[in-house]
């Protein structure tokens, strides 16, 4: 599969954006070919499975020789993740993000070390596949909230971690943009107000010698030697769940 991430240096502006603020926006890595290829993948997988109404739908489950699977596992966006992290990445967990139109899709505001707790460099590369504003429910950030170290950590199952920051920033983009952000960056998003799905997909990585757990601490496992402990390879057919979202 050729690599639909074109190969670049991250500028030092970039570089110590990510490290001051806890995010940084890399404009255009994806060709506005591949992103049309991309999106178009994403919302097949949506009508197979249902986009629902109020939810954001998230899968992790990626066709086979697909656009996704070339973005997934994309040597470039890898290249990326670790010059940021400042070594090798490692794929953790890829997933869409598509909010259904009319109001569906808020997530409340979160570090994703909340959830599955690592020791050490984590990052999320968050592809738009459309536009991105406020008003469908673009990202939102909390700068410098990565020096906090992990909050809380969320357990049950609403996922609301309870955090209500005061400033936050939205980070309006184009389609093939893409945010970069630590997994101790607080961040969240807000409805989709408008006629038309808010499209996106994330890629995590961990950097090679980090140490996670899912269980808050009672075990923990390498990324290096254990793996992720969730699925990230492709798929020869999508799994359509018994009742579909919305339906």
């Amino acid at each position: 599969m050729n690599d639909p991430i074109s190969a670049r240096a991250l500028t030092a502006e970039e570089r110590d954006s990510y490290k001051t603020y806890g995010y940084v926006l890399l404009k255009g890595l994806l060709s506005p070919e591949a992103t049309k290829a991309t999106y178009d993948d994403v919302m097949s997988i949506m009508d197979a499975i249902g986009l629902g109404m109020t939810a954001l739908k998230q899968t992790s489950e990626y066709l086979a020789g697909s656009p996704l699977d070339a973005l997934v596992n994309s040597p470039n966006l890898c290249a990326i993740a670790s010059e940021l992290m400042e070594g090798e990445a490692r794929l953790y967990l890829p997933f869409s993000a598509v909010k259904s139109p009319g109001g569906g899709g808020a997530f409340h505001f979160h570090q994703d070390n909340q959830y599955t707790k690592f020791d050490g460099p984590g990052i999320n590369l968050w592809v738009a596949l459309v536009p991105m504003t406020e008003e469908n429910g673009c990202l939102s950030m909390v700068p410098y909230s990565h020096y906090l170290g992990t909050l809380h950590p969320v357990a049950g199952t609403n996922h609301n971690s309870g955090l209500e920051p005061k400033v936050t920033i939205p980070v309006p983009m184009e389609p093939g943009d893409v945010v970069a952000f630590s997994r101790l960056t607080v961040h969240g998003s807000g409805k989709n107000l408008t006629d038309a799905p808010r499209v996106a997909y994330a890629i995590q990585y961990a950097r090679h010698d980090v140490r996670y757990t899912r269980d808050l601490g009672q075990t923990w496992k390498t990324i290096a030697d254990d793996g992720p402990g969730w699925r990230t390879g492709p798929v020869d057919a999508i799994t359509i769940p018994e009742k579909r979202d919305g339906h």
